[in-house]
């Protein structure tokens, strides 16, 4: 647990006896959300390995070929080269008789026996173990797709699939040699020489998103177990699958600011030997051209080799695991809560992926003790799907969850202008205008927001005053009007809330909001200009009034006059609204506590009128949005959103009109509804 965790286990055992029941449980469940303890990646012992079963890579007597391999020996009488201290011995006499009778059979066998020596002495000789790898996969690569075999290859033997997995247990092993000399550097040709061979080796990224410069070092992917992720998505073809860790660098790209520090992403690799072999070099070696071809999976999902196409080996899930095992990105939840004037750098619009025209935003926002690494496990299995990756980025939302959620709302406004003027300054991508939000908790309400037009409603929850006759600041009072008049965003279409309290929660009691006071820390400079608006503007004010409220448990307690005014607010005839509905299952004693909520947000205050769906999972709060039920939910929506679009492909943007918004004197586009 980290040190915060700890101080705030021990700042509130002693009143937590004093709590109400409910929010007793509360604080039970959310205090371990301030631990980073999560370990989403483990090192494996061994890396994992198709190989290592069936080639007995870790038994006792291992490693070993396989039966079929041992009745190719015997019938050669081989049996006794193979316990030979020089594995090349065996292979040399395999390989002559492979030259006057070539079989599939037999390069299989010889692909199998250079891996295994390579294995048996690359401790001891690494030179020799890379040219036994290249071997390997030369042998492998000609029993997948020699035009020789075509009439007898059979695609259902398991020795086939047994010629993929040596082709990329060979690939891995070569790289990881190569990797510890310092290569595999992309945008750059190596030379990789062993005992006997010089490999030219041109390092080459495929699918157009990322760029040499991006590349800091590889992982490997078989080295790391995933934990803290539900679902793994690995496909099975060719190649071997890789965690990139991205490296800053001077110029960057536009969408770099986006993105996380230490940033890492799934490749898949693949080696193509091309077929001119060049003369000897003066040493003597044979002289190879190559390419290690390094492919983005979430572009591209087969390649074309051997004149067929063919399924690149790629896993999604495990680079993700290992950005998300950084303990900063836990602790940066209980930051945002406890210490929201701490916080404000790390805040903003995150990106896991480059930004990709023609691709539809889908922005995710947390709740209250939160932070983005909330989403994983539903991006995690929202992205495996081939249709959403295909039209769909993701975006995050960090933000410090601690302040009322009107001002953490204007703050979003902002910061959505402004990655639009970064990513697409001329407003050129139609796709920027179809924009889908999903918030959870008291996300929903952030994304809510952005899309309701308050008029002067909101306002008048302060004062019967106009803005512009009070005294204050002008920047105190441009903040103000940023909080308390909304307009339409005209390029969010579809708004998703999950577990979201649309009236309040009544967790956010007298009690919960003593706790707050004291725990959370707000910027002083806000604390002061809310007692200078009093102090200057005496009577003006209503009291109570939302400008009193200075931590996001108080902005979400039910008697807050905000909650009317965002549920009468007139809504763009653009947007749609769909809202999934969490409730604890009635079983054993917190079932029956928290009976009719999800253990924090009540179903009454979590249902939405006029909403095009409505569903509700039986979970709590804190796992509804990870339930495969609100996953699929989500990903039909998506889905539907596609449909629409393509029934509809010229359906006009909402026109923009520029209204005065008061107090600021500055002019804003307001969104008027579409012609239908």
């Amino acid at each position: 647990m980290s040190s915060r965790g700890a101080l705030l286990h021990d700042s509130t055992r002693s009143r937590a006896r004093r709590l109400p029941l409910r929010f007793a449980l509360l604080l039970a469940a959310l205090l371990p959300l301030g631990c980073a303890t999560t370990r989403y990646v483990e090192v494996r012992t061994v890396p994992r390995s198709p190989l290592v079963d069936r080639l007995k890579l870790t038994s006792y007597n291992g490693p070993q070929p396989t039966e079929r391999t041992m009745q190719i020996l015997r019938q050669y009488d081989l049996t006794r080269d193979l316990k030979n201290q020089d594995p090349r011995v065996v292979v040399n006499k395999l390989q002559a008789i492979a030259g006057r009778a070539p079989s599939a059979e037999k390069l299989y066998s010889l692909a199998e026996l250079n891996y295994l020596g390579a294995k048996k002495i690359e401790v001891r000789d690494q030179g020799a173990a890379l040219d036994l790898y290249g071997a390997a996969a030369a042998n492998a690569y000609l029993y997948l797709f020699d035009e020789r075999f075509a009439s007898t290859r059979n695609t259902y033997d398991p020795e086939f699939r047994g010629a993929c997995d040596v082709y990329n247990g060979a690939l891995e092993s070569a790289m990881r040699i190569v990797r510890g000399r310092g290569g595999l550097l992309p945008g750059h040709t190596h030379k990789i020489e062993s005992d006997t061979q010089e490999w030219n080796v041109a390092v080459v990224i495929h699918g157009g998103r990322w760029l040499p410069d991006d590349f800091d070092r590889f992982e490997f992917v078989s080295d790391y177990e995933i934990r803290g992720l539900a679902n793994h998505f690995h496909s099975y073809g060719l190649g071997v699958p890789l965690i990139a860790i991205r490296k800053n660098h001077l110029p960057e790209r536009p969408d770099a600011q986006f993105f996380p520090p230490q940033l890492s992403f799934p490749v898949s690799a693949l080696l193509r030997v091309l077929p001119d072999v060049g003369s000897p070099t003066e040493g003597g070696k044979t002289q190879h051209h190559c390419v290690l071809e390094l492919y983005d999976p979430l572009v591209s999902s087969e390649i074309v080799l051997g004149g067929r196409r063919v399924p690149l080996e790629t896993d999604l899930s495990t680079p993700l695991a290992y950005l998300l095992n950084d303990p900063r990105l836990e602790e940066a939840a209980t930051d945002g809560l406890l210490h929201p004037d701490r916080s404000q750098q790390t805040r903003g619009l995150q990106m896991l992926e480059p930004y990709e025209a023609g691709k539809i935003p889908v922005l995710m926002v947390h709740g209250l003790w939160s932070s983005p690494i909330t989403w994983m496990e539903m991006f995690n299995d929202l992205r495996s799907n081939a249709e959403i990756r295909k039209n769909y980025q993701f975006w995050f939302y960090e933000y410090p969850s601690g302040e009322p959620f009107w001002v953490s709302a204007a703050r979003l406004r902002r910061d959505l202008a402004k990655v639009r003027e970064v990513l697409d300054p001329r407003h050129g991508d139609p796709a920027l205008d179809q924009m889908v939000l999903v918030g959870h908790s008291m996300g929903g309400l952030l994304a809510k927001l952005q899309t309701v037009d308050s008029g002067d409603e909101f306002w008048r929850t302060v004062s019967d005053h106009p803005l512009q006759e009070l005294k204050v600041p002008p920047t105190d009072r441009d903040q103000l009007a940023q909080e308390f008049y909304f307009h339409p965003n005209p390029s969010i279409r579809r708004v998703i809330t999950i577990a979201t309290p649309h009236r309040g929660s009544k967790f956010a009691n007298s009690t919960a909001q003593w706790l707050a006071a004291r725990l959370i820390t707000m910027p002083e400079q806000i604390v002061k200009g809310r007692q200078d608006l009093y102090r200057e503007n005496p009577g003006k004010l209503r009291d109570p009034s939302p400008v009193e409220v200075t931590t996001s448990i108080q902005s979400l307690a039910p008697d807050d006059p905000i909650f009317p005014v965002m549920l009468a607010a007139p809504r763009p005839a653009w947007v749609k609204y769909h809202n999934i509905v969490g409730e604890v299952p009635d079983q054993g004693i917190v079932g029956r506590i928290a009976e009719g909520t999800d253990g924090v947000v009540s179903v009454d205050s979590a249902h939405c009128e006029q909403v095009e769906s409505e569903i509700k999972v039986e979970a709590d709060h804190l796992t509804v949005h990870r339930h495969p039920l609100s996953v699929l939910e989500v990903q039909r929506i998506l889905l539907l959103h596609l449909d629409e679009l393509r029934s509809f492909p010229h359906a006009p943007p909402p026109r923009l009109q520029t209204v005065l918004v008061p107090g600021q004197g500055v002019p804003m586009p307001m969104a008027a509804p579409a012609r239908r």
